[in-house]
């Protein structure tokens, strides 16, 4: 199979024949028409200006005979005219010799019953105009009958459509040039375009770009900086996050490479080999929870282009799992949970991770207690995990969802990062605030849907 590879010249081009075609084919079929109808027209009201001239009362009308009348009938574009008297006879003038054409003449004579009417007949592949009007001759009633074969209309309508076939010749070799140069107009900005986007494939995006000019291009433009500097900006953040994420795993590695080392040289930096073995454990089982921290990271940043497996959750279910497996921490913290009864919209896995780095959030900073809620209401489901412990400073509120961001007792910086990543990607908002005694993390979720059921009574 042949595939046929389109620049924008061809396109151009081709458009343009196109259209020179569609032109064409729709003039040769509604343009004869309209100009016959036209030509039709003029022809009549020729046959009745020359009739009008004629007509000047009782008389011979200016009609003289055939011979020197046709001479002037020529310079008004062949029109003829003859009396007929009230007998249906040719008196005087350019007589119709033709006797079927008379007899068709003559019937329309005696049919017509208006002082003026227009009429055409054919004849061998002609077409007659001719216009009857009644008068009064020295002889009493008649009839004054100018008519006009159609040798002039078509001779001219063959004229008009010669030069109309000429013309759209000429417009069609002219259109090629436009056309040619309407690619090159078309295709400069395009081409500066392509040439930055060569340069953004080699991660050479510094140098801005700006287009004045023509209004469309404008704002193609003005898109494709904005797409350069959300290129920066995210080139940027992912160079941090790698900064950040190699600075958090490089005390733990450093430490465990200190401690085998020392080991390996039968030096104990605890006091004693197991002493020394437990560092390593615990700096390892520290960097395994980093690591999967990363991992949690990077997953759900990317929830964005992938589709949420959205179920019915009873609230409950979710905060009394945690509770059970995160309350082993610290058993001095009491862990209530309000509104169990609350239906919440969204994927189980994604949101139980969210309760538990909130809660596990939580359990480091709290005194006494720790509130797990949730309340339904209208079009939005709202969780908030509270605490008892130490206000946030307020400068610290919005900017400790970004990645690496650290409390006083923080640990990666991570754990609320993945909580904001996967509270947006559900179409909804998380903010913290400072109460009167503690803090508060609240989520607002959209409600669910009408009509949806519950998995178990589906």
């Amino acid at each position: 199979m042949i595939r046929i590879r389109w620049t924008l010249t061809k396109r151009i081009w081709l458009s343009f024949a196109l259209l020179i075609l569609l032109i064409g084919v729709v003039t040769s079929i509604v343009y004869p028409f309209m100009i016959k109808s036209a030509l039709r027209e003029d022809s009549f009201d020729t046959i009745e200006y020359v009739q009008e001239t004629l007509y000047q009362g009782r008389g011979n009308y200016g009609i003289g005979d055939s011979k020197t009348e046709l001479d002037r009938q020529q310079a008004a574009k062949a029109v003829g005219n003859v009396i007929i008297d009230g007998s249906y006879d040719q008196l005087y003038g350019n007589l119709i010799r033709q006797p079927s054409v008379y007899k068709r003449i003559r019937r329309d004579l005696v049919s017509q019953n208006v002082n003026v009417k227009r009429y055409e007949l054919e004849y061998q592949g002609a077409t007659l105009y001719y216009v009857v009007r009644k008068v009064t001759d020295n002889l009493g009633h008649a009839y004054l009958v100018s008519y006009m074969w159609d040798t002039y209309p078509k001779e001219l309508m063959h004229e008009l459509w010669t030069r109309m076939i000429y013309i759209f010749i000429v417009v069609g070799i002219f259109s090629l040039f436009i056309s040619f140069w309407l690619a090159r107009y078309l295709k400069r900005p395009l081409d500066i375009l392509g040439r930055r986007f060569e340069e953004i494939s080699r991660l050479n995006w510094e140098k801005p770009f700006e287009w004045k000019g023509d209004e469309e291009f404008e704002r193609l433009s003005s898109q494709f900086e904005k797409m350069r500097r959300n290129l920066i900006k995210y080139d940027k953040s992912q160079k941090v996050f790698l900064q950040q994420a190699s600075h958090e795993l490089k005390t733990p590695i450093m430490v465990v490479h200190s401690y085998a080392q020392s080991l390996k040289d039968k030096i104990y930096p605890r006091g004693n080999l197991d002493d020394s073995i437990d560092v390593i454990i615990n700096e390892a089982e520290q960097m395994e929870t980093k690591v999967k921290k990363l991992l949690d990271f990077t997953r759900f940043d990317s929830l964005s282009g992938q589709t949420i497996d959205y179920h019915l959750i009873r609230f409950g279910d979710l905060a009394v799992r945690i509770r059970e497996r995160l309350g082993v921490q610290r058993p001095d913290i009491t862990i209530d949970i309000e509104g169990e009864e609350t239906v919440v919209w969204g994927d189980r896995e994604q949101l139980q991770t969210v309760c538990e780095n909130l809660v596990e959030n939580a359990l480091r900073y709290a005194k006494k207690r720790i509130t797990m809620k949730a309340v339904g209401s209208g079009h939005e489901t709202r969780i908030s995990i509270e605490n008892d412990g130490e206000h946030i400073p307020e400068n610290q509120l919005t900017s400790m969802f970004r990645p690496f961001e650290k409390g006083k007792k923080g640990q990666f910086g991570l754990g609320l990062a993945i909580v904001s990543r996967i509270v947006h990607s559900h179409g909804g908002s998380i903010t913290a605030r400072n109460l009167a005694e503690g803090v508060a993390f609240v989520i607002t979720l959209p409600a669910p849907p009408d009509g949806v059921l519950p998995e178990e009574e589906r």
